[in-house]
């Protein structure tokens, strides 16, 4: 580490809450409301990117996603925005690290505009986030390259100032190749570990 460090990144599902609309919660719904998980399925896939990107809405998504049928629409959103579960431990952690080291937080994120809407509110998010980088927001998509640098634009931090963290993969090692310090999520403990032993960020 070159740097002190001054802002995190934080991916939203998957770190703080729930994924809002992955796959587990999406074969549960097509269950529960009784239809062919592989028909919504290809039409997922065709559609959500262009959701995420902030060119649908959630109701456009669901014409073309789940609609296309006659179907109870207002149990089903209701279903999906049911879904987002906080981490109680990880918001909690982080909006410690933010307190104790005066730290900036940027949530870095792929979601659809009014999931992310429903879950800022529900759960909080501005009294700890300072500015929210999401896809439908922006119009890029991690691991789109513009979507970290848009971050570290807004955010006025360079790469090695950073820590971002994200459970997926992919996105980490994008990150790392643009010179941002990364930690891959799976629990609050390893992800403690990891800020305590290389970044010395220690709740401790």
């Amino acid at each position: 580490m070159t740097s002190k460090i001054s802002t995190l990144f934080l991916d939203i599902g998957g770190v703080m809450l729930t994924n809002g609309w992955g796959r587990t919660v999406r074969q549960k719904a097509a269950e529960l409301f009784q239809f062919d998980y592989g028909e919504m399925d290809e039409r997922h896939h065709l559609t959500f990117n262009t959701y995420e990107d902030g060119k649908l809405t959630l109701d456009q998504y669901l014409d073309q996603v789940v609609f296309f049928k006659p179907r109870s629409r207002e149990d089903f959103k209701k279903y999906m925005y049911d879904q987002s579960q906080p981490f109680p431990d990880m918001l909690q952690y982080f909006r410690d690290l933010k307190t104790r080291y005066h730290l900036r937080i940027v949530v870095l994120s792929n979601e659809g505009r009014e999931l992310t809407d429903y879950r800022v509110k529900t759960f909080k998010l501005t009294e700890f986030v300072d500015a929210f980088v999401v896809s439908s927001y922006v119009h890029y998509r991690k691991p789109d390259k513009d979507i970290y640098t848009l971050a570290l634009d807004l955010s006025q931090a360079q790469p090695d100032e950073v820590v971002y963290v994200d459970d997926r993969i992919l996105f980490i090692e994008v990150a790392r190749g643009l010179g941002i310090n990364s930690i891959q999520h799976k629990e609050l403990a390893t992800t403690r570990a990891a800020f305590a032993s290389d970044y010395q960020l220690s709740m401790d």
